[in-house]
């Protein structure tokens, strides 16, 4: 039997009187990708410092590569890599410089080959002589995930690796993601606040909020728990609890904000009864949201995975701020 590539039980983080993580069963199988999938706050980065060894375990269990992470780290760490949220190159090297910087962080002999043959596949090739503060976004992330794959591991944690970037790069990362993880035949575990992230690239999701997984499995199977849709609807004034719990298909009415969810059967049906009955003038927003793992998250805690995600920080322009003030 194939040994999981991630194997964690009881998983658990206290800070003080914060629970950042609560009692997580999490099982990875190796060569596919796993998805973390909440809003900011939720666990997710503390999920990965647990299982990369930079944050110590409070309880439970976690072995990464069939070692086990509180008395094996050493051995762990030898098997991972990890992509960062915020930016981890050095700008005033080359590429080169930072690929030769990382093999000796980590203590990598014979790494020559390798660097140039991850730079062969991810077309730097032709700027391996540059300085890195000339990369598009794109090629920096590119390089990034390079320096992850140098010493071979047999899992990356990619963590929030696409915060901040526009939709067409975004997109470019989503289809290098799928080939490092078909091509170099490692697993994969990604967080998230992304819905359309998890769903195009993860084989398996788990979604978390305030520290628990609220639900696991393949995004088709999350998806077909829901047999319902969702309103979003916000009107001035307001509308009384029972006015909507009496409009045709509504199962659920719960307050939100300024406004109020619906949980019902059929959009359409329900929509077409709040047209005729309330006063388009006094509807200040109206939203639906299908079955997808939006509504999969709406439907285990009442609100959007996006809705506390906030301001996406700029760590490139924050670091080399920092850079600057150091001079």
């Amino acid at each position: 039997m194939t040994l999981a590539a991630i194997d964690a039980t009881g998983l658990t983080k206290v800070y003080g009187r914060l629970t950042a993580v609560d009692h997580v069963d999490l099982k990875v199988s190796a060569g596919g990708v796993f998805g973390l999938l909440g809003p900011n706050g939720a666990g997710k980065t503390t999920i990965i410092k647990l299982l990369t060894g930079l944050s110590d375990i409070t309880e439970g269990s976690a072995y990464v590569a069939g070692f086990d992470v509180r008395r094996q780290p050493m051995h762990a760490k030898q098997r991972i890599g990890w992509v960062a949220a915020e930016v981890i190159l050095d700008d005033d090297l080359s590429a080169w410089e930072n690929l030769w910087l990382q093999a000796q962080l980590q203590r990598i002999s014979g790494w020559t080959d390798r660097a140039r043959s991850l730079l062969r596949y991810f077309d730097l090739d032709d700027r391996r002589s540059d300085r890195v503060g000339g990369f598009s976004t794109g090629m920096r992330k590119k390089l990034e995930i390079a320096l992850a794959l140098l010493h071979q591991p047999e899992v990356i944690f990619m963590d929030e690796p696409t915060i901040g970037l526009d939709a067409n790069t975004r997109r470019m990362l989503w289809e290098m993601i799928r080939g490092v993880n078909r091509e170099f035949q490692v697993t994969v575990l990604l967080t998230s606040h992304y819905i359309e992230e998890a769903d195009a690239l993860c084989d398996h999701v788990a979604i978390i909020d305030h520290g628990r997984f609220v639900a696991q499995g393949t995004p088709d199977e999350l998806k077909a728990r829901v047999r319902a849709e969702f309103i979003e609807l916000e009107t001035r004034p307001p509308l009384a609890e029972a006015e909507l719990l009496a409009l045709p298909g509504v199962q659920s009415a719960r307050s939100q904000g300024s406004g109020w969810l619906l949980r019902v059967a059929s959009a359409d049906e329900t929509l077409a009864a709040i047209l005729t009955r309330v006063d388009p003038r006094t509807i200040h927003r109206v939203n639906v949201e299908r079955p997808s793992l939006e509504s999969v998250f709406i439907d285990l805690t009442g609100s959007r995975i996006d809705s506390t995600a906030g301001e996406v920080p700029d760590y490139r322009k924050f670091y080399a701020n920092l850079r600057r003030a150091q001079r």
